[in-house]
């Protein structure tokens, strides 16, 4: 059966039910991501040593086999490299990868390539030149990994270590959901899920930013989102069963009511953030009137 496609700006579209206006689009502030195109390529660039191998001595086979499984594993490391650096781009607070994948990545291309290119009778001179351009072409087409923690001045670091796994805890509960949804095979509902994970999103930035939120909001972050990721998986597996259309609508309701109070959660953290912020430059006002300060001195 044919199936029309829209979007927000199409003739005759609506915007869907339960939302409003101002509300965060599942898309706000993300990116394209960049473990794709010229990662992806990276995985059939070794397949040459893999072909070869074969029609090679029992030494040439071992050399070419293990060049393919290096290369192979210095693309696996790569895309994972990205990954968590997109990952730390998007925190407000976060630390430096434990592993710098891209650069594991850099030396294993260069141990390939070298692999690769040695031959027991044969000068030491070229494996080691497509060693050192493959280290050095692969560092700068994919850049380094972080290096230093970002966000963590002047946050107290045990604060800033429990928000870090909270955060962590809410985002696997997140990405269960969408696996889960994905299964319904309903692309309505596939946005609808992203649009409140855009709203969830806005509350881990938001006690990013100060981990004093993190007491308030903590059971948003766990309770409540796991059991929006077992509603999730539930209905799911009952929606592909079934295609009862009020299982559907209890479902939607549940992700309204979920938007709502998230989203009243984190206005609540913000105006506590200013109300704490007024005070301390009250206080900092009455203390320099104390020392004889003026506005106009």
């Amino acid at each position: 059966m044919a199936e029309r496609y829209g979007g927000k700006h199409s003739p005759g579209m609506q915007r869907p039910a339960g939302s409003a206006p101002g509300q965060p689009e599942p898309f706000r502030g993300k990116r394209r991501t960049r473990a794709g195109g010229r990662v992806n390529l990276l995985f059939f660039a070794p397949i040459p040593f893999a072909l070869i191998a074969f029609q090679q001595e029992p030494l040439g086979l071992a050399l070419d086999l293990a060049a393919f499984g290096t290369l192979i594993l210095a693309a696996w490391l790569t895309r994972e490299g990205i990954l968590a650096q997109e990952a730390y781009e998007a925190r407000t607070i976060a630390r430096r990868p434990a592993i710098p994948r891209k650069l594991f990545a850099s030396v294993l291309t260069g141990v390939g390539l070298f692999l690769g290119g040695y031959a027991p009778d044969a000068s030491l001179f070229n494996p080691i030149v497509f060693s050192a351009l493959g280290f050095v072409l692969h560092l700068l087409a994919f850049g380094p990994d972080p290096m230093k923690d970002k966000g963590m001045e002047g946050v107290d670091r045990h604060q800033s270590d429990r928000v870090a796994r909270a955060v962590d805890e809410a985002e696997r509960h997140l990405a269960a959901m969408k696996d889960a949804i994905l299964r319904a095979g309903d692309r309505q509902l596939e946005a609808r899920v992203d649009r409140f994970q855009a709203t969830a999103r806005d509350m881990f930035r938001t006690v990013e930013r100060d981990p004093r939120d993190l007491v308030a909001a903590r059971r948003y972050l766990g309770v409540y989102l796991l059991g929006a990721r077992d509603a999730t998986i539930q209905f799911a597996d009952l929606w592909s069963r079934t295609r009862d259309p009020k299982v559907r609508a209890d479902y939607e309701a549940l992700l309204d009511d979920l938007e709502r109070n998230f989203s009243a959660r984190t206005r609540t953290l913000l105006e506590d953030n200013r109300t704490a912020l007024d005070v301390e430059i009250e206080v900092l006002r009455e203390r320099l009137q104390r020392e004889g300060i003026r506005p106009e001195d």
